[in-house]
């Protein structure tokens, strides 16, 4: 629907040549240095180059509390977000406090019933259940926006604890302890945790409170690098950045997927997604995982993702590795006839800065998938809208690097006081509840407001590239290598332009362009997935370079990004 603006990124010719003679392959280097490092010391992967805990602010006093109330034998309970990083961050968080003698369990909120968050609402639930009442929450990946959830909480006579790793607002929660990265004064180096990095760091310093207490042995306790791969799916799937502290949690965690040291749910993930885990990498965990994990918060409860994972008996694992998988299928479809609805919907109405899409019968558990296909195939903001009650729609938006949603939320509650019950989110997404009445005037200020914020009418999405790739590396063998790397969120894998003569082309189910390239005197398999247009003979192609494995033979296959004539 866009025509993309293609760039290529800028490598430092002498931090290539540093990270050259350092030992570093050539093509490597270059890539490292287009996206900023300059020293191998800035890819460190073995866990004694993880940031200390010591500097995350208030992980100790989370710790010491959490130290007492093992020794006092007191009940605790995890809240947990209904997404896949909330899932991995409780699961861990279970098998940590468990394994440190805690008496613990969980909570998810669902969707539809109560929101997001540790709300009020929630704190009825857990004063209405049948066992007995916890005495302290611990929240996993929400909590820093819970401030009326907190307050019922200590007022029925329960503590919490909250560890988070989004924004705060202008007040906090009067928790206990909040632990969080990007809290006021928290001096600690990577903003960038994910729900899931923020309890395993809490888990490192209470397993140190207890060593020191003499609770357990000065070098005993549990294997915490054991989570790791708990950490590397939850990390991923959460698209935060990936700086060198979060690369080092993901390369360890894949280390252990890949040496066959995960634990039994993840195992069955990986079976029911017929993925390999000898060779997982980066994108099996944030494309094939990740969406099975997250399938069953947007349609039916986290727990049975949470319990996926938290399991150690294997039929169980895989029993609820179908139930997520049919769940999985179910959403797929879901959202296929909802993404052709709004597709149709947009093509429509006349072109603006942004899109909103609004249907009686869609399903606000995902809103939020069509929302980010409307935004990648037109370039534009994009809200969509479902019922979530009396009066009420619910909407999820997806947003673009120029614009700022959150702020374009913020302003348009402004400028339309009463419309908006309430929002949240950041800059690439967002969330609000809107009054239905108040809908058709929403569509014109929200467009009105992005306009605003970034002085645009219409915008134009970037492709950047790593420019050419020399004749010599353009082989099975250094694919193998790029795939075995960590990318990610702000470490991007590595795409390549170049010239290419078509020599055969034809359509897979319908669907999918098969090509046969020719580049001087090599050729290439490739395919571009999701396009069904032919292409002239000669095209200027960016792709990406992968390892095909086909009745074991390893060859090289050129996956298509983008395509046009030369």
């Amino acid at each position: 629907m866009v025509n993309p603006v293609i760039s290529q990124r800028r490598a430092d010719p002498a931090h290539v040549q540093a990270l050259v003679d350092s030992g570093l392959h050539p093509l490597m280097a270059r890539l490292w240095a287009a996206r900023g490092l300059s020293e191998v010391s800035q890819i460190r992967e073995g866990w004694p180059a993880l940031i200390p805990p010591a500097r995350l602010l208030h992980a100790q006093a989370a710790a010491r509390l959490l130290a007492d109330a093992i020794e006092q034998r007191q009940s605790l309970l995890i809240v947990a977000d209904y997404d896949c990083d909330g899932a991995t961050a409780c699961a861990l968080g279970l098998r940590a406090l468990r394994a440190m003698g805690a008496q613990v369990d969980f909570l998810v909120p669902n969707r539809f019933e109560t929101g997001y968050g540790l709300s009020p609402a929630v704190i009825d639930l857990i004063l209405q259940r049948p066992e007995s009442r916890p005495d302290m929450l611990i929240t996993v990946d929400n909590g820093i926006a819970s401030l009326e959830g907190v307050a019922a909480a200590r007022k029925a006579g329960m503590g919490v604890i909250v560890t988070d790793h989004h924004l705060p607002g202008d007040t906090l929660p009067d928790a206990l302890a909040i632990v969080n990265p990007n809290q006021p004064s928290c001096s600690f180096p990577s903003k960038n945790l994910a729900g899931v990095g923020v309890i395993f760091y809490l888990m490192l310093a209470l397993r140190a409170e207890l060593r020191e207490r003499g609770t357990i042995a000065p070098k005993g306790g549990p294997r915490l690098d054991h989570l790791a791969d708990l950490l590397a799916l939850g990390t991923v799937a959460d698209v935060v950045r990936l700086d060198a502290n979060n690369r080092l949690l993901v390369t360890q965690g894949l280390r252990r997927i890949r040496q066959g040291q995960m634990h039994v749910g993840v195992r069955a993930l990986f079976a029911m997604a017929g993925r390999d885990a000898r060779s997982a990498t980066a994108q099996d965990l944030g494309f094939f995982l990740g969406p099975r994990i997250n399938a069953a918060g947007r349609l039916a409860d986290m727990s049975l993702g949470i319990r996926c994972l938290s399991t150690d008996d294997e039929r169980e694992a895989m029993d609820l590795a179908r139930r997520l998988e049919d769940i999985n299928i179910e959403r797929r479809a879901l959202e296929g006839t909802m993404r052709e609805q709004a597709m149709e919907s947009v093509q429509a109405e006349a072109q603006a800065a942004s899109v909103c899409i609004y249907r009686e019968d869609w399903h606000q558990g995902v809103i939020g998938l069509v929302a980010s296909r409307l935004k990648e195939t037109y370039w534009r903001p994009a809200l969509a809208f479902a019922p979530s009650g009396p009066g009420e729609i619910k909407g999820s938006g997806r947003s673009i690097p120029d614009v700022h949603l959150r702020d374009v939320l913020d302003l348009v509650s402004k400028r339309l006081p009463g419309a908006i019950l309430k929002f949240g989110g950041h800059a690439m997404a967002a969330g609000l509840t809107l009054r239905t009445e108040a809908y058709p005037d929403f569509v014109g200020h929200f467009d009105s407001a992005v306009q605003t914020l970034s002085g645009r009418t219409h915008f134009e999405p970037l492709i950047e590239t790593d420019g050419s790739l020399e004749d010599g590396y353009a082989n099975a063998e250094v694919a193998g290598e790029l795939q075995a790397q960590v990318w990610g969120a702000g470490f991007p894998a590595p795409t390549f332009r170049d010239t290419f003569r078509v020599i055969h082309q034809r359509l897979l189910k319908d669907k999918h362009l098969k090509l046969y390239l020719e580049r001087g005197t090599q050729r290439f398999d490739a395919i571009w997935f999701n396009h069904c247009d032919t292409l002239p003979e000669f095209v200027d192609v960016v792709y990406r370079l992968e390892q095909n494995v086909w009745n074991g033979r390893v060859s090289v296959q050129l996956l298509v990004e983008h395509a046009v004539a030369a």
